[in-house]
């Protein structure tokens, strides 16, 4: 048994499946737009449904530790050859799998990815005496201000309500913090060195969470693709799913005519 469980789709052909790797706060609903339309084109794909702050903290305090999990609930559902699909947190462990599974990792899609800034503030507190808790008005607000430029197109108060309940898990929370100290420590350059795969970037303008400045100054030096989303802030495969398919679908189609 993995860690994470999946829903997927995998009768695509000799395409490699394309495969979204869920957020630290979000489970694989965020994928719900890029996930559906592929899968109506007929591309494998794959999807994880758990959280990363919802698994073990041995697990979500490390990126290869999150990678290899990964990888594994690819093996079990019958994944081979993947272009992975990151945001946040994730995109990190995205960087890090083509940089230690070349064989395996034919491209990677990574947005809103941490390492490059401070650890944004969204509300939270360690301090169980913080006088923000991970539920109320108070903490909704401020999640959703940092995670959307466009308030009118954030998820559902249904997944804001199962965001706070999984983090009011002390369980969670530990998770979290593991997971934030891996941010701290790992060496991006370094990472970003040993991909050889084809990599797009698609990162919101008015990402608050993670900025994209930080990162177009260091993806200036490697031959990468980069797509700034307007109008997006932390999550555009939500807040511009339209836009951020398109750039995938874009990216995928030359990803596996280049095996081909």
């Amino acid at each position: 048994m993995t860690d994470f469980t999946t829903e997927h789709r995998l009768d695509g052909g000799s395409r490699p499946a394309v495969v979204f790797m869920s957020a630290l706060f979000a489970g694989g609903w965020i994928w719900e737009h890029p996930y559906r339309r592929l899968e109506e084109q007929g591309w494998p794909v794959l999807r994880t449904h758990e959280a990363i702050c919802a698994l073990d903290r041995r697990v979500a305090g490390s990126i290869e530790r999150l990678g290899d999990s990964f990888l594994a609930a690819c093996d079990e559902a019958g994944a081979g050859e993947v272009i992975v699909c990151a945001n946040s947190l994730g995109g990190l462990v995205a960087i890090d799998l083509a940089g230690r599974h070349p064989e395996r990792v034919r491209g990677i899609v990574v947005s809103g990815a941490p390492g490059l800034t401070p650890d944004p503030d969204v509300g939270l507190s360690f301090d169980r005496r913080g006088s923000v808790q991970p539920f109320g008005q108070e903490f909704g607000d401020r999640m959703l201000a940092a995670l959307f430029h466009d308030r009118s197109r954030a998820f559902s108060d249904e997944r804001k309500d199962e965001v706070g309940e999984m983090l009011r898990r002390p369980e969670s929370m530990v998770s979290m913090a593991r997971s934030l100290k891996a941010t701290r420590t790992y060496q991006v350059k370094p990472a970003l060195d040993r991909v050889a795969c084809p990599s797009i970037y698609i990162w919101g303008r008015h990402d608050r969470m993670t900025p994209v400045d930080p990162w177009l100054d260091v993806l200036a030096g490697y031959p990468v693709e980069i797509v700034v989303v307007e109008d997006s802030g932390h999550i555009p495969m939500i807040e511009r799913g339209d836009e951020y398919t398109a750039a995938l679908e874009g990216f995928a189609g030359r990803c596996a005519g280049a095996l081909a």
